[in-house]
């Protein structure tokens, strides 16, 4: 499985803001936005020329590192996205938020995404009572996604649950205490709160 192993921190810098892509970590005083409020590289700290392009790049770069996919993925959903009826932009988000390694996180069980994918590859996630090790899995209207029973006890999705002050989202609902979350409907706009410009990435591909 591709996956990307650059700094995570170093994205978040890149992006002039926090990501989120370390949990916890994020809110305290060791986060690199916080210690290093610049970009990283040699030419950090100069100005930045602003264009038309920079824009959509950067929105495009920051909506890929929110999901933790990468580049040919990510314009894979894109293709898929513009194929779908409806608005282009709002499409591609609903397919990467109904990935099975974001419903995870946004069940709270993970503190990041990169969490939540690792405890779906590790096989602590079921879909409909079967067990889906692939983080990219698209789930469905309907569909009930479970932490297995083995897994409820461990000491990471206990604090996660207990100290994470995550609201699910209206489009999941929760059950059998916390650790299932059925999915009632694709999820609309409004109901993603990642701080992403859509359109900026739909006028980037569409060049």
């Amino acid at each position: 499985m591709a996956r990307d192993t650059s700094p995570q921190c170093k994205q978040c810098r890149r992006e002039w803001q926090k990501l989120f892509l370390k949990g916890e970590r994020c809110l305290t005083d060791k986060c690199g936005v916080e210690r290093r409020s610049y970009p990283p590289g040699e030419h950090g700290r100069g100005r930045q020329k602003q264009s038309e392009y920079r824009l959509q790049l950067r929105e495009k770069q920051k909506a890929r590192r929110y999901y933790g996919v990468l580049e040919k993925q990510f314009h894979g959903y894109y293709e898929k996205a513009s194929r779908q009826p409806g608005i282009t932009g709002e499409n591609l988000l609903r397919n990467l938020e109904l990935r099975l390694d974001n419903v995870v996180f946004r069940a709270g069980w993970g503190a990041s995404r990169r969490q939540a994918r690792q405890f779906v590859r590790h096989g602590h996630v079921s879909v409909n009572g079967k067990r889906v090790t692939i983080p990219s899995y698209r789930v469905r209207t309907g569909e009930t996604v479970v932490l297995r029973e083995a897994t409820r006890g461990n000491f990471l999705v206990r604090r996660n649950m207990d100290t994470l002050e995550r609201q699910t989202p209206a489009w999941l609902e929760t059950g059998d205490a916390g650790f299932s979350v059925a999915i009632l409907n694709p999820p609309l706009r409004e109901h993603i709160d990642e701080p992403i410009q859509e359109q900026l990435i739909v006028e980037l591909y569409s060049k």
